[in-house]
């Protein structure tokens, strides 16, 4: 009995073994291709001040937020929930609502 459990035991290790020393290398990383003008993902830009650091959210070229980061405070945001160019200040964290574009024409 326990001669068939011990051969039973290398012969799990050994194929085990041998499985590991036949495996590909490990595919090469390559670079995520470049966002075109016309995508539809989001475009952060980040602009650094003295006493601030402002980042503006924009999809299909239209801003639609803005985070404003104080040196010496918490950060708030002003967002534009219509699409009207209208914004309002919101503090702390929001609630995030997706904004996909289904149809547009």
């Amino acid at each position: 009995m326990n001669s068939r459990l011990l051969s039973l035991l290398l012969a799990t290790f050994a194929s085990s073994a041998f499985a590991a020393s036949d495996a590909p290398p490990p595919p090469v990383d390559t670079p995520a291709p470049a966002a075109e003008a016309g995508d539809s993902e989001v475009e952060v830009r980040i602009i650094n001040e003295d006493t601030r650091t402002i980042a503006e959210y924009r999809s299909h070229g239209k801003l639609y937020m803005v985070k404003v980061t104080p040196k010496n405070g918490k950060p708030y945001y002003l967002i534009d929930e219509e699409g009207s160019g209208n914004f309002t200040r919101r503090e702390g964290a929001t609630l995030s609502v997706p904004r996909w574009t289904l149809f547009e024409w």
